[in-house]
């Protein structure tokens, strides 16, 4: 005998906003043939990209990486965007690394100085370069260097988790497919 339908079903949790705008996407994402491996590589090659030291340019390079790595954008886009409230710290200590690889005195940082670059590099790039060029060369080669250790880490802690969200979506869709199918098919 089958239940009907007018009994009232078991109210359901809320969804918290990671769930439907984060975790909920990418899950989604391994139902449209995306295998884990893919998914890890582009939320580490993402999250690296995101972490690129010049402001204002995260959004193309992760565009441009995804196109030519086949990674899936819409994921690599919303990494980028997560990333973004650990950029701007970032790209300080990038600056700070770089200066010390290149055994240069530290430029003193402020939020003013941060802004101005900015600035600087939408409005006049020949101007930007020879005013800020080195301090941006010494934050590209830190970045550059760290960026592959960034990469391999988040990948190698993601591509488990990865695994593990798939191997339950499997289960449940086999325990979902075993409830609705008879014991025998023939009644």
């Amino acid at each position: 005998m089958e239940p009907s339908s007018a009994e009232p079903k078991p109210p359901t949790k809320a969804r918290t906003f990671w769930q439907r705008r984060v975790r909920d996407p990418i899950v989604n994402q391994m139902t449209q043939g995306v295998t884990p491996e893919k998914l890890a590589l582009t939320l580490s090659v993402g999250s690296a990209l995101a972490l690129f030291p010049i402001l204002g340019t995260t959004t193309i390079l992760c565009l441009v990486v995804g196109i030519v790595l086949r990674l899936n954008q819409p994921i690599i886009q919303v990494v980028n965007l997560l990333c973004y409230p650990i950029h701007l710290p970032l790209i300080i200590v990038m600056f700070r690394f770089g200066e010390s690889l290149f055994d240069t005195p530290h430029t003193k940082f402020s939020l003013n100085y941060l802004r101005e670059m900015y600035d600087l590099f939408s409005d006049d790039r020949n101007l930007f370069f020879q005013r800020f060029g080195g301090t941006v060369v010494h934050g590209v080669v830190a970045w550059a260097l760290l960026a592959p250790a960034w990469i391999l880490a988040v990948y190698f802690i993601a591509r488990p988790a990865l695994r593990g969200i798939q191997r339950v979506k499997i289960e449940n869709a086999a325990k979902a497919i075993a409830g609705k199918l008879p014991e025998h098919p023939v009644p």
